[in-house]
């Protein structure tokens, strides 16, 4: 090989190994979302992802993983993100079999009726980055980086909901946790649980009377279509923690776990008008294609609600044990205002 040709041989070889090298120190954060794309969680990711990627200049990229691609039972979800194999992802109202603490963010009337408020103390240091709830998730291989909160959980019926008497007896569809059931116990409802995917045949054939729902869940799902009345008590909001396999946190350098905090903090507005036009935009769609009739409760009738759901957290406490009680004396405490619930 004659010298011109060793030199660009050379040279190949150099923007090859230089590629490689590029390849190899990228990183690929998978991330698990528990709805579909098109969702507020899946609005919130992609804001998550483009964040994440501008601030590493590439150097790491985001996979979403909308509801479908790892499983079909919210737990496969949370075991893949303690297993790593999924190191980013969100847990809801069905995380309570994992981290039973997290049943604290079921609890009816322990969140102002102000969305914004409560997105800010949820994410506030205080109790976020507080101890109990830390350890709560720690002990378990994880570690909670931020909340969001998707809008208000709204009940459908077949009849109308203006008072705890009018829920004697309700057959109303609740997630499986145990702190809901014990809630809608309270009101003098008969709390069942029934697959998600089952939900509207159930609701359509009067296998269940009732619903809880954030309003894009009742419209994406269409059960607004088999049911009579819509009612909104803003007695709790639907919120899903994101969190991350604690091993790969503790194993990321000071700079990407300054950066996640950077990009959590941004985004806390950001989730917040997400979930706001999206739930806004579907009950205008809901609207439009039936006849439900919204009832909104006034302060008097959910103040009703709220005194028979107060005796919900103490066994909330005896449940979940000390850890739960003091990250819910937190959490009313940073709520503490005229609107606090």
């Amino acid at each position: 090989m004659n010298m011109k040709l060793s030199k660009i041989a050379l040279g190949v070889a150099a923007v090859g190994m230089m590629s490689a090298a590029t390849s190899a120190s990228a990183e690929t954060w998978r991330f698990g979302l528990e709805e579909i794309e098109g969702s507020v969680q899946h609005g919130y990711a992609v804001e998550f992802k483009k964040l994440v990627e501008e601030k590493t200049d590439g150097e790491v990229t985001v996979e979403l993983l909308p509801y479908g691609s790892w499983g079909s039972t919210y737990s496969a979800l949370y075991d893949a993100i303690q297993g790593g194999s999924i190191p980013l992802g969100f847990g809801s109202g069905a995380l309570g079999g994992t981290v039973p603490e997290s049943q604290l963010l079921s609890l009816n009337f322990v969140m102002p009726a102000d969305q914004m408020k409560t997105v800010e103390v949820l994410n506030s240091p205080e109790f976020l980055k507080s101890d109990p709830w830390q350890e709560a998730f720690r002990e378990r291989g994880l570690v909670p980086l931020a909340e969001l909160a998707e809008g208000y959980q709204v009940w459908t019926t077949n009849k109308a909901i203006e008072e705890p008497a009018d829920m004697d007896g309700l057959q109303i569809r609740v997630m499986d946790n145990s702190l809901l059931r014990e809630a809608y116990k309270a009101y003098g409802a008969a709390p069942i649980s029934i697959a998600y995917g089952e939900l509207y045949s159930a609701l359509q054939q009067g296998q269940a009377e009732g619903n809880i729902q954030p309003v894009f869940a009742h419209e994406e799902m269409g059960f607004y279509e088999v049911q009579d009345y819509m009612i909104f008590a803003k007695q709790a909001q639907f919120v899903a923690t994101l969190m991350g396999n604690s091993d790969w946190y503790e194993g990321l350098d000071d700079e990407h776990q300054a950066m996640l905090d950077e990009v959590t903090a941004e985004l806390v507005e950001t989730g917040h008008d997400i979930q706001s036009e999206f739930n806004s935009t579907r009950l205008d769609t809901i609207k439009e294609n039936s006849d439900i009739n919204i009832i909104e409760l006034n302060d008097e009738q959910r103040k009703k609600f709220r005194e028979m759901a107060d005796p919900v957290r103490d066994t909330f406490a005896e449940d979940v044990g000390e850890r739960g009680k003091k990250a819910l004396d937190i959490l009313v405490e940073e709520f503490n205002s005229d609107d606090a619930e």
